[in-house]
């Protein structure tokens, strides 16, 4: 397995690999089983790793970025103008404090030192019932007046960000030795959603405690993660209760497994505990830092129970089957910061 070409000559942690997508989706039978061998103990260990040769093109990945920079760059009394009445709602701007994700792991802790901007799915399927659920993870995106291209930008990367994230799931299905569509149809209707996010610089030191982001697992299928490619900032917790850093790469994506994918594979994979820090420049400030995450969960509807290929002969599944809508809307909720940010 390649590893990734990082930035000012960086070096990846060893703890964190990388694969060539192009490479399993091109290669022959005898390739593809070996990438997915490599993808599969990765997964069982880490959870996390970067895929390089994805396939999307830069100016869209170029464009989305920019125009979520001009955003954050605006008046905060501008993008207040699309931030929901509901706080618990997962579209629209969050301003900095809004969220303090340890919170999500029950650990009270100062609120998230960021800013971010989140739409969810551009399409949704057919309404079957007057759920507030259904609401929570349909309803209607809330697009900023300004930039006046920000909106045709993002809905760009998002059906790039789809689009790769079935690849990379096609990959997973052979790592758990499943034909390689088995995730398709539990992501027919996905319930994804786009965070953009922005740590800004700061002169006042943080709070004690105070991360950027708190540590916190994600809580869906799979996170194809685009970040800052020359600030650093994000850490993965490994199995020995070591914090890493992870690689500051340009042309490439971090790919994490989430809570769902774990409690699916009945803990064979990992969904593993993450983080964002304050990065300090010379001077003492903090840097600022920019990424764009993307949630790429399942079907509203599906149920997700243990998949037979991750349950030997003698063993039981770990938990119960769950209805996927109802518990990632249980996991956000969790992590709103009831605080009032508004000013």
């Amino acid at each position: 397995m390649p590893h990734s070409q990082q930035k000012n000559q960086r070096s990846a942690t060893p703890s964190i690999p990388a694969v060539d997508l192009q490479a399993f989706l091109r290669g022959d039978k005898t390739q593809q089983r070996r990438i997915a061998k490599e993808i599969d103990d990765v997964c069982k260990t880490i959870g996390f790793l970067i895929v390089e040769n994805h396939g999307v093109p830069a100016s869209i990945i170029n464009g989305a970025w920019a125009e979520m920079r001009a955003f954050f760059d605006l008046p905060l009394s501008e993008k207040l103008k699309c931030r929901s009445d509901d706080p618990a709602c997962p579209r629209g701007y969050f301003p900095i404090a809004a969220e303090a994700l340890a919170k999500s792991l029950g650990v009270d802790t100062p609120p998230d030192l960021k800013e971010s901007f989140g739409i969810g799915p551009l399409r949704a399927p057919p309404r079957t019932n007057d759920s507030k659920d259904y609401d929570f993870h349909f309803g209607e995106n809330l697009w900023p007046d300004k930039p006046a291209d920000l909106k045709d930008a993002l809905v760009d990367y998002v059906n790039s960000m789809e689009r790769l994230a079935s690849q990379v799931l096609c990959v997973f299905a052979a790592a758990l030795d499943l034909p390689q569509d088995f995730f398709q149809r539990y992501h027919s209707y996905p319930m994804c959603a786009l965070r953009c996010i922005n740590y800004p610089a700061t002169v006042v030191p943080p709070a004690r405690g105070q991360r950027g982001a708190g540590e916190h697992s994600d809580y869906g299928s799979i996170t194809l993660l685009k970040s800052d490619p020359d600030v650093p900032g994000l850490e993965i917790k490994l199995a020995s209760g070591e914090w890493v850093s992870a690689p500051l790469v340009d042309d490439a994506f971090i790919v994490n497994i989430g809570d769902l994918m774990a409690r699916w594979t009945n803990d064979r994979w990992v969904s593993t505990l993450h983080r964002v820090t304050n990065p300090v420049s010379d001077s003492g400030q903090v840097t600022r830092r920019q990424s764009m995450a993307f949630f790429h969960n399942t079907n509203f509807d599906a149920t997700i129970d243990c998949i037979p290929t991750c349950l030997a002969a003698d063993e039981q599944a770990k938990y119960e089957p769950v209805l996927a809508g109802r518990y990632l809307i249980d996991r956000f909720t969790s992590a709103v910061n009831s605080t009032d940010v508004s000013e």
